[in-house]
This record gives C-alpha cells, sequence and structure tokens, in this order.
C-alpha cells in the first residue's frame, strides 16, 4: 500500500522512525515534507499535499492511506479535512484507529507527537492500515451524505438550515 506521510516541525522526528516502519513492513511511503526542522513551518500545505496525493491516488484505483503529525494532531487533520474527498480522523488510542477505518472509512489519520509515544503512534498506524471498512450499509449512507454536502452544499432528505 502507498503511505502518504507529511507532519510540523513538532512531529519530523515521528515522520521519519515511521517512515522507516511503514517502509520495512512493504509500503510504499511517500514524504510531503518538510524534509528539515524548522520550529516556524507552517503544516496546511504539507498535509493537504498528502491528502490530495491520497485521494488522486485512490481516484485511480490505487490502495493509498495518509498519516499527519503535529503536536496535537488538530490542525493536521483540520488541514487534510479541507481536501475534498478526504475523510481524516484524529486518533489517540487503538479503538479510535480501528473505528476511524471500520466505522467511517477514513483514508486519513492525524496523530498528536507530543501527545504519544513513538511506539503508542506505530500501534495506531499498523491498526488503521490493517482495519477494513466494514461496509455496513449505515456507515455507507453517512459517508455518502459528507460526500454530497461536500461537493453540493446540501443532502438530500435531510433538510440543512
Amino acid at each position: 500500500m502507498r503511505i502518504h506521510i507529511a507532519t510540523d516541525h513538532a512531529g519530523l522526528e515521528f515522520s521519519q522512525t515511521l517512515q522507516q516502519h511503514l517502509g520495512d513492513a512493504g509500503h510504499e511511503v511517500i514524504d510531503h515534507g518538510p524534509e528539515s526542522y524548522d520550529p516556524l513551518d507552517d503544516y496546511p500545505s504539507f498535509c493537504i499535499d498528502a491528502a490530495r496525493a491520497v485521494v488522486r491516488d485512490q481516484r485511480s484505483g490505487r490502495e493509498a492511506l495518509g498519516v499527519v503529525f503535529g503536536g496535537s494532531g488538530n490542525g493536521e487533520q483540520i488541514a487534510a479535512n479541507k481536501v475534498e474527498g478526504v475523510r481524516a480522523a484524529l486518533v489517540w488510542n487503538l479503538s479510535t484507529a480501528e473505528l476511524a477505518r471500520e466505522h467511517n472509512d477514513a483514508n486519513v489519520i492525524s496523530i498528536g507527537a507530543r501527545q504519544h509515544t513513538v511506539e503508542e503512534a506505530i500501534a495506531f498506524i499498523d491498526r488503521f492500515i490493517a482495519t477494513p471498512f466494514s461496509g455496513e450499509e449505515r456507515h455507507a449512507r453517512r459517508i455518502a451524505q459528507l460526500a454530497e454536502y461536500e461537493t453540493t452544499g446540501r443532502i438530500v432528505g435531510h433538510p440543512i438550515e
């Protein structure tokens, strides 16, 4: 599987370690930055680039997921979710990693590098990658509603004020 990774300065060391782990596990890892430590860097472009690449790969039929990092993971998740077709979830334990895929078919996860150890982050990512979308109708229906709203600003049959 192709894994797109992006971070900010707070997650740079995490990112490097995780890229090695994912590569050793047989994944193709694409690093969207940054390339070096800069305490004043701006994460949005890195995370948006990674998120866009995930969507581009998935739409072309390539199996791909994304992982973004920052101090808390919040801003990185928000940035990734600005990309049409992305469902980015903030992950903070094994259960949220699993449910992000199983119920939400998340294609990007965000992890707070200052909130977790590298070992925890590896476990979250491995669980995320290993968990398939359940395909249950209720989950698929909700995901379709989110995609509809994302592209049209409406959800047919569900008024939005």
